[in-house]
């Protein structure tokens, strides 16, 4: 129904949806063209201080930005090669595209990142 849709769409796009374990990521990723997850835990600052960013990311690019905490699910930290957080996967077609894991990143320098490895730079849902 066009209501509840319309329920749905804005807080999943207003700021990151924060992801359970391996099976929310996989719905997420199979949801959108192009998604980008952050992989991080808890009491990492860094971590916490790019929530905002990416908050903002996802409305000015419209795509799919969630949240995960791979720490108490091992097969997610190997299957994503989790070695340090914040660490950024850009998914396209549900299948990683690109990665990064540079601390803090600006918006900016996301949303540059995010496009130079889209197929179309504003194509998330």
């Amino acid at each position: 129904m066009s209501n509840s849709e319309s329920a749905k769409r804005p807080s999943s796009m207003d700021r990151p949806a924060r992801l359970a374990d391996e099976d929310d990521l996989d719905a997420f990723m199979s949801g959108s063209d192009v998604a980008l997850v952050e992989f991080y835990t808890e009491g990492c600052g860094i971590c916490r201080s790019m929530e905002p960013v990416l908050g903002n990311l996802a409305r000015e690019l419209d795509i799919a930005v969630g949240l995960i905490n791979p720490r108490d699910d091992p097969p997610l930290v190997e299957r994503f090669d989790v070695r340090s957080v914040p660490l950024f996967v850009l998914f396209v077609d549900g299948s990683p595209a690109a990665r990064r894991a540079d601390g803090f990143i600006s918006g900016d320098d996301l949303a540059a990142w995010v496009s130079e490895n889209s197929p179309t730079p504003a194509s998330g849902r």
